[in-house]
C-alpha cells in the first residue's frame, strides 16, 4: 500500500494556497493540510506529524523565520521550505539559525517545486531511521538492509540498490520509466546508460526475489519498473 505523506501548506493568500494545494494533490502520493496563520500552523504540528512544510514567509502574525524557529523548538524535525515573493533575497545565515531547510521564490514553476520537495523528502528519509514495509521486508534505507524476520533473513544493499528501492517506494506503485529512475539515483551522467540500472535491477532481484525470474516486489512494466510494497 501507498505511503501517502502529510504535507503542511502555509500561506494567508486564500487564492494562492488553495491552487497550489489543489496542485499537489493531484500526486497522488502527499495528502495536504492547509493553515492561514503561523498560530494556525503550530497548533498543526503539535497535533500531528507532516513528512514536510511548506511556510509562505510573509504571514499576519508571525514572520517565516519566526514561525519555522518555533515549529523546530517543538519538535518538528521535518524538512520546511520557505516560499518567498520575487525580489526578497534571505540571508543564508538566518535560515541555517531558524531551522529552514530550502528557499523557493515566487512566482515558481509547479514542477522545480515539487522536485525541490520530493528531494528534501528523500534526503530526510536517508537520513532518519526510518523502516518502511516492502513485501516480506523491513527496509531501513539508513543502514542499507532489508530484514525478514519471519525467515529470519538479513540482505544487505549497496548504496544504489538502496536508492533504486527508496525512490520506488516514495513515489507509491506508479511506473518509474528508466530515464527518470537514472536521473534520480545516478543523476544526469553522461557516462552512466539505463544498462547500468539494468544490470542493478537484476542483481537486487537476486537478493530480494523468491523466484527472480517471475518477480512479484520489483516488476517490470512497459517503459520502467513500479514497485510493490
Amino acid at each position: 500500500m501507498t505511503q501517502v505523506k502529510r504535507i503542511l501548506l502555509v500561506d494567508d493568500d486564500g487564492p494562492l494556497r488553495r491552487s497550489l494545494a489543489e496542485q499537489l494533490r493531484l500526486d497522488e502520493a502527499f495528502e495536504i493540510e492547509e493553515a492561514e496563520t503561523a498560530e494556525a500552523a503550530l497548533l498543526k504540528v503539535r497535533d500531528a506529524s507532516f513528512a514536510a512544510i511548506l511556510l509562505d514567509i510573509g504571514l499576519p502574525d508571525r514572520d517565516g523565520h519566526a514561525l519555522c524557529q518555533a515549529m523546530r523548538r517543538a519538535g518538528v524535525r521535518s524538512p520546511v521550505i520557505l516560499l518567498v515573493p520575487a525580489g526578497v533575497r534571505t540571508e543564508s545565515a538566518r535560515d541555517r539559525e531558524a531551522g529552514v531547510s530550502d528557499t523557493v521564490s515566487r512566482p515558481f514553476r509547479f514542477g522545480v517545486l515539487l522536485a525541490r520537495l520530493k528531494a528534501h523528502l528523500l534526503q530526510f528519509e536517508r537520513s532518519e531511521g526510518n523502516i518502511f514495509v516492502i513485501g516480506p521486508y523491513n527496509f531501513q534505507p539508513a543502514a542499507k538492509s532489508l530484514q525478514d524476520q519471519r525467515a529470519n533473513r538479513h540482505v544487505r544493499l549497496t548504496e544504489k540498490e538502496t536508492a533504486i528501492l527508496q525512490y520506488l517506494y516514495a513515489v507509491g506503485q506508479k511506473v518509474v520509466r528508466r530515464e527518470v529512475l537514472l536521473g534520480e539515483v545516478w543523476g544526469y551522467n553522461a557516462g552512466v546508460t539505463t544498462h547500468t540500472l539494468e544490470t542493478h535491477v537484476y542483481r537486487l532481484r537476486q537478493k530480494i526475489e523468491a523466484d527472480p525470474s517471475n518477480a512479484q516486489i520489483l516488476i517490470t512494466e512497459p517503459g520502467g519498473y513500479r514497485l510493490v510494497p
